[in-house]
């Protein structure tokens, strides 16, 4: 099996955390493709940047010549999943859904832990539009950018404990959700130091993957997520796209 991860940002730094934390949790015998956008912001802070790393996400996804298994987005709730969903048949995971998947599968109640307070919204959207937000007991934002937590994890780690012990004692969590592609790896030490659950996005993530390729299931095309009817885009070279299938069983 092969499950390809994508980090929405150009950040180089980021993907090789994403990539180490992808490669721990992934089951003996996965291979993990850890890849990048060639263009966009190298850190996403905003709808702007967002929305502009859901184009890039899915240009720099259609380059990829060998065949994987199913994708993982490794944006907390970045835009473009449904539209990726559209134009590639394996399965596509978001890291925000599966973390918050997982940590319903262990505790009442779950709290996120993100980077500055205007994602929190953004994040309290998608998990709304998932389905997911009735559990969630808050989002809480730590203060600190993408690029903070990308510079320094040490420091992130401190203000992400701080939140997160705030979101257990006040909110009520039972467990905590690392709310950025960029905390990856980060889930054991705070674990360690709040003795409740933490979910790595990006291990969920590849752990449902593995579990829906091995049901042996794929992205509904009957609706919603069939494929675009084939029309010229202009400035971007995108359109043969819509002829052929995109990703396939390795």
């Amino acid at each position: 099996m092969k499950i390809l991860v994508v980090n929405p940002n150009t950040s180089a730094s980021t993907t090789r955390a994403i990539k180490e934390t992808a490669l721990r949790a992934a089951s003996p015998g996965t291979e993990i493709l850890a890849v990048q956008p060639a263009y966009g912001a190298d850190a996403i802070d905003s709808a702007m940047e967002s929305y502009l790393s859901a184009v890039a996400v899915m240009d720099r996804v259609l380059s990829v010549a060998e065949p994987y298994d199913a994708v993982v987005m490794a944006g907390f709730g970045e835009h473009g999943r449904e539209g990726l969903q559209e134009i590639v048949d394996v399965p596509v995971l978001d890291i925000a859904e599966s973390s918050a998947h997982v940590a319903q599968m262990i505790g009442r109640s779950y709290s996120v832990v993100t980077t500055l307070q205007r994602s929190v919204g953004a994040i309290e959207d998608r998990l709304r539009l998932a389905g997911l937000a009735d559990r969630c007991a808050s989002v809480r934002a730590c203060g600190l950018s993408t690029s903070d937590v990308d510079r320094d994890p040490a420091a992130a780690m401190e203000a992400i404990v701080a939140e997160a012990s705030i979101a257990v004692r006040s909110d009520h969590a039972e467990v905590v959700c690392l709310g950025c592609g960029g905390m990856a790896g980060l889930d054991e030490a705070i674990s360690a130091r709040l003795g409740v659950p933490v979910v790595d996005g990006v291990a969920a993530g590849v752990r449902l993957a593995e579990a829906v390729v091995g049901l042996g299931l794929r992205t509904s095309k009957v609706c919603t997520y069939a494929r675009p009817e084939p029309k010229e885009i202009t400035g971007w070279p995108i359109s043969w796209i819509l002829g052929g299938d995109v990703g396939t069983e390795a």
